[in-house]
């Protein structure tokens, strides 16, 4: 019996092929998709294992650092002296922390040209470099390096000669102007806000730098070249303010060529303080860092959209109670409110001027919370918690007698204050704090006790004791240059500009007009002029807003903005650094129904800024900012 043959199904080769094929070409495009969607734009020779990417990917030095250790500077120093070699430890403290990798290299490593791979070179007070030295960093600089210097780099040659100021003025477009001798134990180093570099810091933030350095004053000469802080102290220093605070730069930022430059004027290790001083001045650091190796920063703009700076006018009344009326008077209808402060025993013998003026804004108190001598006095202090309480208990006792108005703002007497002042101001709903102790900034600060906040505003600014009383300027062009001269400081910070007047001095009749022009003119320098509830709303709400940035890739970073606050918040800048030139920026989100703000990029191709009309309560947007790089640093 024949057996039939089994017969199998027929295997049609080019059906799988094909099949595999769509199969690989349909992960590969979703491969591209989700990488797209991660990291932006792409090149697809970017992301392909050729051997020039694996070369890149293998080359270390082009994410390092290059910390100079100079034995040319070092054999100028006394024999035994360990000051190079402590300050270049404080560097690489400070490096780790920046998250970037370093070596450290020898004069001869750029003598030989040995340093051009590496992505960012310190100079950590290197006086004394060679000719050869010299021409090989400017090299590296025009070429697209970064190089962040302290001090007088290359002012001595390698034999210790003196060689001048030829490198500092050539490659950051300074100018030297004299150093700081340690006559003091530190000097006070203002910073300017809103800059990429002061990124989180509280703008007018005072530094204290130690002088045993000697720390330098330099002058921007260049428009290629940043000014960050300057040494002026308007507290305790004479001058016209304008000139000093060009002539005391001590941290500058800018481009050479192709490269760029970070450059302070004192050494990392000459930072002094408490706490917060070395938190934020490792935010400084790292901000310089980032610049320098183009990578971001970001922070809410301290004022709304469309201003500058910010202004708030603090009338005193003592002697000659009725020339507040020289003020009131001369105010725009549409001006904010004011709050008027008056000593409870002048209010007693004008009741009828502190009823008039409860109706046209608020009041303030000015109370005796004790004095002492000086800030660093530890043996006159103020008085005690319970003498201060029944102060403000009185105070409140008086203006609630004579109007249904309660004081919502202090001034001492004598400027000072301790915490017992800001717990009897909490326990009565004080909200507001106006000192002449001198703070770390420019800006309001907030302090929260017993769950309630209370604002500090410092004195920003010289007042009329200080411009008509001690200055004795009776002339009223005088008097407006004085006082225009600290509206362009407080410009120049980013901060708010406190104008202080008594009613027995500025308010007089001959001299109250010049109020008017100061308003005119801070209008025309694009500063709010608000009132202090204006003020304290504004910053509570902006002090709330929350900015988080992540780089996805070199074309691509995610920007997320949160309100956690139980209200919304309206006209809000926000203020992307992306530390490097960029062209067709697209923003989007990866999250449906964002709304998108408007933006624009600045002149300089460098920075964002996204203008939110509100941020409702609780409300968090997550962006995407895509962009083209243009080809300027070292890749």
């Amino acid at each position: 019996m024949a057996v039939k043959e089994a017969r199998g199904l027929k295997v049609n080769y080019l059906i799988i092929f094909l099949s595999g094929s769509v199969l690989l070409i349909s992960a590969v495009l979703v491969f591209l998709l989700i990488v797209k969607n991660i990291y932006g734009n792409y090149e697809l020779r970017e992301i392909l294992p050729t051997k020039e990417n694996l070369k890149i990917s293998a080359d270390e030095k082009r994410e390092k650092a290059a910390i100079l250790y100079s034995n040319y500077t070092e054999n100028m120093l006394p024999a035994g002296s360990t000051w190079l070699r402590d300050n270049i430890d404080k560097w690489k403290e400070f490096i780790r922390g920046s998250k970037v990798n370093y070596d450290i290299i020898t004069d001869q490593t750029i003598e030989l040209g040995e340093h051009f791979n590496y992505k960012l070179i310190v100079l950590p007070g290197s006086k004394s470099l060679s000719d050869r030295e010299i021409m090989q960093l400017k090299r590296y600089v025009e070429n697209g390096g970064s190089v962040f210097a302290t001090g007088g780099p290359a002012t001595f040659s390698d034999e210790g000669k003196w060689r001048g100021w030829d490198f500092f003025k050539e490659v950051f477009g300074m100018n030297f102007n004299r150093e700081i001798k340690p006559e003091e134990s530190y000097k006070v180093h203002t910073l300017r806000g809103n800059l990429p570099l002061t990124a989180q810091i509280p703008t007018g933030y005072a530094l204290k730098v130690a002088t045993w350095d000697r720390p330098i004053y330099a002058e921007v000469l260049e428009p290629r070249t940043t000014q960050v802080s300057f040494w002026f102290d308007f507290r305790r220093e004479a001058g016209l303010v304008r000139d000093e605070i060009q002539k005391s730069a001590g941290i500058a930022y800018g481009s050479y060529g192709k490269g760029r430059f970070v450059w302070y004027g004192f050494e990392i290790s000459s930072v002094v303080g408490v706490q917060k001083d070395y938190i934020y001045f490792e935010k400084l650091f790292n901000n310089s860092v980032n610049w320098l190796i183009y990578q971001p920063t970001a922070f809410v703009k301290d004022w709304p959209a469309q201003y500058n700076a910010a202004m708030v006018i603090v009338p005193t009344i003592k002697d000659q109670p009725w020339n507040i009326s020289n003020l009131t008077n001369l105010m725009p209808s549409k001006s904010p409110s004011l709050t008027y402060f008056m000593d409870p025993h002048v209010a007693v013998n004008n009741p009828a001027l502190v009823k008039a003026l409860a109706q046209k804004g608020d009041l303030g108190a000015i109370i005796d919370l004790g004095y002492i001598e000086s800030p660093m006095d530890t043996v006159n202090k103020l008085f005690s918690k319970e003498v201060q309480n029944a102060a403000f208990k009185q105070t409140n006792d008086v203006f609630g007698k004579l109007t249904k108005k309660k004081p919502k703002a202090v001034m001492p007497l004598f400027g000072y204050y301790d915490d017992n002042t800001l717990q009897a101001m909490a326990s009565l709903n004080y909200q507001f704090l106006i000192t002449d102790s001198l703070t770390d900034r420019s800006v309001p600060e907030v302090r929260i006790r017993n769950g309630k906040p209370i604002m500090i505003i410092t004195k920003t600014a010289r007042d009329d004791y200080e411009v008509v009383r001690n200055y004795g300027l009776v002339n009223t062009d005088y008097q407006r240059y004085t006082y225009e001269e600290d509206i362009d400081r407080v410009l120049f910070e980013s901060g708010l500009y406190v104008l202080k007047v008594h009613t027995e001095y500025q308010l007089q009749p001959q001299y109250a007009p010049v109020i008017s022009e100061l308003l005119k003119y801070a209008e025309s320098k694009k500063i709010w002029i608000t009132s202090l509830s204006e003020l304290q709303g504004w910053w509570m709400r902006r002090q709330g807003v929350e900015v988080r940035y992540e780089t996805r890739s070199k074309r691509r970073i995610a920007v997320e903005i949160t309100n956690p606050l139980a209200e919304k918040v309206t006209e809000l800048v926000i203020q992307l650094n992306l530390n490097k030139k960029i062209k067709n920026v697209i923003v989007s989100s990866d999250i449906i129904n964002t709304s998108i703000p408007k933006f624009n990029l600045s002149d300089d191709q460098q920075t964002i800024f996204f203008f939110l009309d509100q941020l409702e309560a609780h409300e968090s947007r997550s962006l995407l900012v895509d962009f083209d790089n243009f080809e300027s640093s070292i890749n």
